[in-house]
């Protein structure tokens, strides 16, 4: 049974949490990070994510909105140990940059 999109929005955002960078880094070097570009909502996208969306996700990832996670972002928030927000959509983290 799909759940549907309402359940879906308010289950991710239950689930939405800030972690320091230092728990993820092993998520990072498995290539399973995704940086959501701020001011943006982390938890409609990891719906998009969870829904199969792709043409948003493409959308998204041409537009700059989504990257994979860099080596010059990992390297600044490893150097501050940064909080980040962060939503799990298997096998993806979604990351996010904490104000």
């Amino acid at each position: 049974m799909q759940e549907d999109a309402e359940a879906l929005r308010a289950r991710l955002a239950a689930e939405t949490a800030r972690a320091a960078w230092s728990e993820l880094e092993r998520h990072f070097a498995r290539g399973r990070l995704v940086t959501v570009a701020p001011g943006e909502d982390l938890v409609e996208i990891a719906a998009r994510f969870a829904e199969d969306d792709r043409d948003s996700v493409a959308e998204w990832l041409n537009s700059g909105t989504l990257v994979r996670t860099t080596d010059s972002q990992a390297g600044h928030w490893a150097e501050t140990d940064a909080l980040v927000w962060t939503v799990v959509v298997p096998p993806w983290i979604l990351v996010q940059a904490a104000a």
